[in-house]
This record gives structure tokens, sequence and C-alpha cells, in this order.
């Protein structure tokens, strides 16, 4: 099951909205989607996707970065395993090789995420990039946790919660 939500800000003021992903086919379909969405007075819209509560994508779009938007994945190796992150973010991010250095016998259960793309995509939204990568990598964080410190972080928290119906 995997989710999407656009979050807006306009001057001091967000507004959210979920996002159908389910026949976007790559990241400027998903752009295009979010034209429909705007009436092209916002300062910023980041639009935060999530998957089986496995991995979170998050995709910042200005005026500016229309055509090069920034992006951000908690863990590249969803690339190779999950369609939905390749089609959205394959072209935007690159596939990183395993490190053959790793040794499996160190590390018990899951093996670390390998996070992808620009960590400081909302760092003037109150996000640092060495923040946003921790706070992916907590032990037991979900993706939906992950979405709600960001938010808080941003201002954006009470948006989030009335789209939800929280």
């Amino acid at each position: 099951m995997h989710s999407a939500v656009a979050l807006s800000r306009t001057g001091a003021k967000w507004s959210a909205t979920d996002v159908d992903i389910d026949d976007v086919e790559t990241l400027d379909d998903l752009i295009d989607e979010l034209d429909d969405f705007d009436d092209n007075d916002e300062d910023v819209i980041i639009v935060y996707v999530e998957e089986d509560d496995e991995w979170l994508g998050i995709i910042r779009v200005t005026a500016e970065t229309l055509q090069d938007p920034k992006v951000f994945l908690s863990d590249s190796r969803v690339l190779a395993t999950s369609t939905l992150a390749e089609r959205l973010f394959g072209d935007a991010l690159p596939v990183l090789a395993p490190d053959e250095d790793d040794d499996d016998d160190d590390t018990a259960g899951r093996p670390d995420a390998e996070p992808v793309g620009d960590p400081e995509l909302l760092a003037d939204l109150g996000t640092p990039g060495d923040v946003l990568v921790q706070l992916c990598a907590e032990e037991g964080a979900l993706p939906s946790d992950v979405i709600a410190s960001l938010c808080e972080r941003a201002g954006s928290l009470d948006v989030l919660d009335e789209l939800r119906g929280a």
C-alpha cells in the first residue's frame, strides 16, 4: 500500500492534499499532477511518498526548480525492489552499488538504510540534512512518523493532521 501527500506553502499559509499516484509513471508525470493542484502562487510544494511503511520519498518543487525538482529517498535499495520507487525516483537518483566490504555478520536484523538524494531539501523548512537522515534511520520510525516530524518542524503539521482526519 502506498500514499502520497502534497503540502504547499504560500507565504506563511500551508495547505495539503492527497495525491493519486496510481497512474503516475514518472517523476515528470507527478510534477504535471502538481500543476493541477496548485494555482502557481505557491512558494514551495513538498510531496511525501511512502510505501508499505518501508520507505519515504520526498520531492520539493518551487517555481525555480520545476524542471529540476529536489528529491530524497530514505533508502536507495528500494529502487531495485519497489516498482513505485523506481518509477518515481529511478531517473532522478543514482542507484548505489552495494558495498562489498559490508560484513553481514556484524549486523543483526535489518541492515542500515542507504539514503540518497539531497538531504538538505528541507533545511530552510526546519530540518537540516543530518537531522533528516537521522529521522529516517531511527529505529522503529515509520515513514508516517517521519513525515509528521518534518511537518511539525516546517509548521505544517496542523494541515497534515486535518487532511488525515486526526
